[in-house]
């Protein structure tokens, strides 16, 4: 779940800084890098109602440089 969850907003990001123009290394992107996820651990999903209706979640701007 978490992997797919990752591919969604990555495939996002990717669209939106293409679309700003942003170079983009897509070789260097993978949604399986797992640094992030507990193997071993529970996860409790809390989503807000947006995003629980198929609607993601804001992307930063890479113009904010964050």
């Amino acid at each position: 779940m978490i992997v797919l969850w990752n591919t969604v907003y990555m495939e996002a990001a990717l669209n939106q800084l293409r679309r700003d123009r942003y170079p983009d290394d897509v070789a260097r992107h993978s949604p399986l890098l797992h640094e992030h996820i507990n193997m071993l651990g529970r996860y409790s999903f809390s989503v807000p109602e947006a995003v629980a209706n198929g609607e993601l979640r804001p992307l930063r701007d890479p113009a904010d440089g964050a």
